[in-house]
């Protein structure tokens, strides 16, 4: 069955008073659950989204690198042919790898940088789904004391179900507080 379901079920099914706000309540809970359970799919995404973008950048990194490596042993070859004979040309040639290694270097370490920034992204996403999942757990338990307390007719199972639902929109609405 269903959490609307039951939620239907029991809100027929309350006669008394007391059945009567537990069941608001835990209409109420499962609408706080589904708001959170929806956004920490959303930052899970989000977090994964982010470190495939650091992946790409390493690799892009990784490009840069040994685009660099290359200019760098082009200009040593060009430099000993250049050593051997007084060729011009070829000094032109040493300038313009020598160029490369430098633009290649400095653009490494810009996508090195913006990496890093992804992956630090990704971590503060996941930290935030984290958050949302715990407090969707703690709704979900709210749920069920809030299902024992209609059965049981107990105000205690009633209590521990607001207090659950309570501590489980607390910790979602943490993910506030991660900057």
């Amino acid at each position: 069955m269903s959490v609307d379901e039951e939620l239907g079920e029991s809100a027929r099914e309350a006669k008394e008073p007391f059945e009567i706000k537990v069941a608001v309540s835990m209409a109420i809970i499962a609408a706080a659950l589904a708001i959170v359970t929806v956004l920490g799919h959303i930052y899970a995404n989000e977090e994964l989204l982010a470190q495939q973008k650091a992946s790409d950048q390493w690799a892009y990194y990784q490009a840069k690198s040994i685009r660099r490596y290359e200019s760098d042993i082009a200009k040593d070859v060009l430099q000993l042919m250049n050593a051997r004979q007084a060729d011009t040309e070829a000094a032109k040639s040493v300038e313009k790898y020598a160029a490369n290694q430098e633009k290649y270097e400095k653009e490494g370490e810009e996508v090195q940088k913006e990496a890093q920034k992804l992956e630090v992204e990704s971590a503060l996403n996941g930290s935030k789904a984290l958050r949302m999942h715990t407090g969707e757990v703690f709704l979900e338990v709210g749920i069920v004391f809030a299902s024992l307390a209609i059965l049981t007719k107990r105000r205690l199972a009633w209590s521990a179900a607001i207090g659950s639902a309570c501590l489980g929109a607390a910790i979602a609405l943490s993910v506030l507080l991660i900057h």
